[in-house]
């Protein structure tokens, strides 16, 4: 029996420069990342956004635009991560390293992709030509993607609070 797990993921950018976290602790140590995190009971997904962004690199929205829905399936584990993906370029504050993340800023060209997770060479396409997306990718451990698929979509569904 696999259980979703109700996540979120903010990518910051500004001019031709993208927000990344390198992952300091727990799930994804070691790689470069979005912000984000679980979605707490009684909160809206975007709710749960804001707060991660906050938490992790200590950056406030107003708001925050919905660009896609990815489940994440790894072979052998019981949860299927339910990630729900925002884009903002407006924000206040400059990031600071927390506890778990050490925010940096990269050009567009120069995104570490080879120090990121598989599945992000296939979306962040997507992401930055500000178009939406849903997929799904299967992955065997953390490096091997057995299977995905991954569409552009004209709408994505609202959002719920958990």
């Amino acid at each position: 029996m696999v259980t979703p797990k109700l996540l979120t993921l903010v990518m910051v950018l500004r001019q031709q420069k993208i927000l990344l976290g390198l992952k300091k602790r727990g799930f994804g140590a070691g790689r470069w990342n979005g912000f984000g995190g679980k979605v707490e009971p009684g909160e809206t997904i975007e709710e749960g956004a804001k707060r991660e962004l906050w938490e992790e690199s200590s950056l406030t929205v107003e708001s925050l635009e919905k660009v896609g829905q990815i489940k994440f399936e790894f072979v052998g584990e019981r949860e299927l991560l339910d990630v729900h993906i925002f884009r903002t370029d407006s924000y206040q504050g400059e990031p600071v390293e927390s506890e778990e993340m050490r925010p940096q800023w990269f050009d567009l060209e120069k995104i570490p992709f080879d120090e990121m997770w598989a599945d992000d060479i296939y979306w962040f396409p997507l992401l930055l030509q500000n178009k939406k997306f849903k997929g799904q990718f299967k992955f065997q451990g953390h490096n091997t993607i057995l299977e995905y698929t991954l569409q552009e979509v004209d709408e994505l569904e609202a959002d719920k609070e958990s």
